[in-house]
């Protein structure tokens, strides 16, 4: 008879988790802050409402997947898994901002109200969310790990980890020392002094190295101390209010908001799908269920943002944490934005501090990205990593210099739009015709037609064949694959070349 394993609610490896997970939060939590304060939503609202909000769904979210991560562990009888991070994605969290957010201020004059039409697209946001768990397991059952997996390397690559590592070395000496702290620690698997954890470590002695060596400004620290203050969640049912305006005058955000959800619920599968990579196989139905239902709770509270399982999920499992790490997130996450600690913390701790945490988890999941699925199927990753480097450049420079960017290329931009379904689509392509597969080839071809015609994909917003060149590769494409198919499916393996050799 075998023996029952315990699963322990807390491990000492959880602290570097939920350090690792805290510092992502607080990145996209200051990223809000700031940007609504400048866009002029009042304090009142931004530190009172979203917040708040925001913080009661990590904290909903964190708590079931602590749950879920005890079902795993009791399912298969082991003290090993890592529970699932969950947070508010970094591309979403962008498009809400200045999709959502902006043009509400923008329109209404009215922080108030901009605020409630938020609220609203944030519900339906989440309610898109948890209908994607319908197809969730389908999708992930058919669509390559490579793809998938392959996607999310983009979004590291890019988004996460090149961003983050720019950031790191804004200021040399201090981002290098946290950064190679972080390369000892997680990557090389190296003990701290005193063997404290290395991103508690990095942290405290790179804010300390930035004040004594004059890097950071010290009034930063009595702004922060200033920031203190009670913003309790109360709870709200703006979202009615916005609903009026949302399905009104409002209604041209709804080709915004609709898409990106679809794109959130898609990154939590692609998240999940690197769990079980790692070794931790979740329910990608009831993950996507429970992004939307957190999202949804965070809108009764006043929160604009919605939550997915997080990037940082891999980082977690690479240093070992089990589900008090998600428990204890959630956790702190109400107390810093109830208490204006996260204001606080934003000044007080310079961002080359943070960064190089973040560029761990950048690489952490392209490492994975390659490390997890078979060797052949690697040009069908670097594929799907293409999309986002286009969606990269054209978020930061289309908006201040146009015509910087189309002197690179015209294409920067529609690739960049949609960069998640053009990824995946690329990314299935490539690994179904490594596979021989043909016929998925083509019907991945087709489905880039589909997307591409209603804006999904190559598109700024949804409507029908507003760049018809796109559809029409799409569809000449899969004709092509097909009839290949067809023509050499009884041709025998002595015409087929050796695949290239990766490590050749």
């Amino acid at each position: 008879m075998s023996t029952k394993v315990k699963y322990p609610i807390w491990k000492k490896e959880d602290l570097d988790g939920f350090f690792s997970l805290f510092q992502n939060n607080l990145a996209n939590f200051v990223v809000i802050a700031i940007t609504l304060l400048g866009m002029g939503y009042p304090s009142r609202i931004v530190f009172g409402k979203v917040i708040p909000g925001a913080a009661i769904s990590v904290l909903a979210g964190n708590l079931y997947y602590a749950h879920m991560a005890k079902k795993l562990a009791e399912k298969e009888n082991r003290a090993d898994v890592t529970a699932l991070s969950y947070g508010i994605s970094t591309p979403v969290m962008f498009i809400y901002l200045f999709g959502v957010a902006k043009p509400a201020l923008d329109l209404t004059g009215d922080p108030e109200l901009a605020w409630k039409i938020g609220v609203a697209a944030c519900f339906i946001g989440g309610l898109v969310e948890a209908l994607g768990s319908l197809v969730g397991r389908w999708v992930r059952e058919n669509l390559p790990r490579a793809a998938m997996l392959g996607a999310l390397a983009g979004v590291a690559y890019s988004v996460i980890g090149g961003q983050m590592f720019f950031h790191t070395f804004e200021m040399p000496v201090i981002g290098m020392i946290a950064l190679i702290i972080i390369i000892i620690g997680f990557i090389a698997r190296k003990s701290m002094p005193f063997k404290l954890p290395t991103s508690l470590f990095a942290i405290a002695l790179g804010t300390v190295l930035a004040y004594i060596l004059k890097q950071a400004d010290p009034s930063q620290v009595v702004e922060g101390f200033s920031s203190f203050g009670f913003y309790p969640p109360i709870p709200t049912l703006a979202f009615l209010e916005g609903f009026s305006y949302l399905f009104g005058s409002m209604a041209y955000l709804l080709p915004v908001i609709i898409p990106i959800s679809v794109y959130n619920f898609i990154e939590t599968m692609n998240n999940v799908e690197a769990m079980a990579a790692a070794g931790d196989d979740y329910n990608v139905q009831e993950a996507q269920l429970a992004d939307g239902l957190g999202t949804m709770i965070g809108t009764f509270f006043g929160g604009v943002f919605p939550t997915t399982v997080y990037i940082a999920s891999i980082g977690a499992k690479w240093v070992n944490a089990g589900r008090g790490y998600s428990i204890v997130n959630g956790i702190a996450f109400l107390i810093t934005s109830s208490l204006g600690i996260i204001a606080a913390i934003s000044n007080i701790i310079p961002l080359p501090v943070i960064a190089p945490i973040l560029v761990f988890v950048g690489i952490s999941l392209v490492s994975q990205a390659f490390g997890s699925v078979d060797k052949k199927h690697f040009p069908a990753v670097v594929v799907a990593m293409f999309p986002y480097l286009a969606n990269y450049i054209s978020s930061k420079f289309n908006s201040a210099a146009p015509e910087a960017v189309a002197s690179v290329s015209p294409a920067i931009v529609p690739l960049g739009q949609g960069a998640m379904f053009t990824a995946l689509i690329w990314g299935a392509l490539v690994a179904f015709i490594l596979d021989d597969d043909f016929k998925k080839a083509a019907i991945a071809a087709f489905a880039g037609a589909l997307l591409s015609a209603v804006g999904l994909m190559h598109a700024p917003q949804l409507g029908f064949l507003q760049d018809y060149t796109f559809t029409l590769g799409y569809v000449i494409m899969a004709i092509l694959i097909y009839a290949y198919g067809v023509v050499f499916k009884d041709k025998g393996d002595s015409d087929k070349k050796a695949p290239i050799d990766m490590a050749e």
